[in-house]
């Protein structure tokens, strides 16, 4: 790879790394998954990079890079997902327990979808993509996605901690 290449491969992954794994621990449950599964992804993308940022948006490609290394990771291996049911504890105030309660049970019923429909829930509501956007970057159709959505959504208002009046999974409050 030529020196200006290189730079603008380094640069992407300056500007995009804690965004990229942020969506891969969302795919995985794990933080050293996700960290693994991001260099995977951009060691990939970097073997490619003249093709990757040629692209319309390097990011979402290397965004389909991650939900495929994902998936080739439970092919090959046939990995089972042992999630912890909270995350670390962190210093903060009360409003931030409630905060870290309420992320918890949603990490929790995440991890219960089965990883299809995880992608279509972390890139259609967590990453804020549109259906189109989502089905690109998962390689599947628009309405692949709307199906995998509604099926995930159903199982995710029907988890226990999950379906209170007024949280964004029962469809009173976030917007999405």
């Amino acid at each position: 790879m030529q020196a200006e290449q290189e730079e603008r491969f380094q640069e992407f992954v300056r500007a995009r790394w804690s965004r990229l794994v942020r969506t891969a621990f969302l795919l995985t449950g794990d933080a050293h998954h996700a960290e693994d599964l991001t260099q995977t992804a951009l060691a990939k993308a970097y073997r490619s990079w003249r093709r990757v940022s040629r692209s319309d948006n390097p990011e979402a490609y290397v965004r389909r890079m991650l939900v495929t290394c994902n998936s080739d990771r439970f092919r090959k291996r046939r990995v089972t997902e042992a999630l912890t049911a909270a995350p670390p504890e962190r210093a903060g105030r009360e409003d931030a327990v409630s905060r870290a309660d309420e992320r918890s049970a949603l990490l929790g019923a995440l991890a219960g979808l089965p990883p299809k429909q995880r992608a279509v829930i972390v890139m259609r509501y967590w990453e804020d993509l549109s259906e189109a956007e989502t089905a690109e970057i998962l390689g599947c159709s628009p309405g692949t996605v709307k199906s995998q959505a509604s099926k995930a959504l159903a199982k995710l208002r029907a988890y226990p901690g999950l379906a209170r009046e007024g949280s964004a999974v029962s469809g009173q409050g976030g917007g999405t």
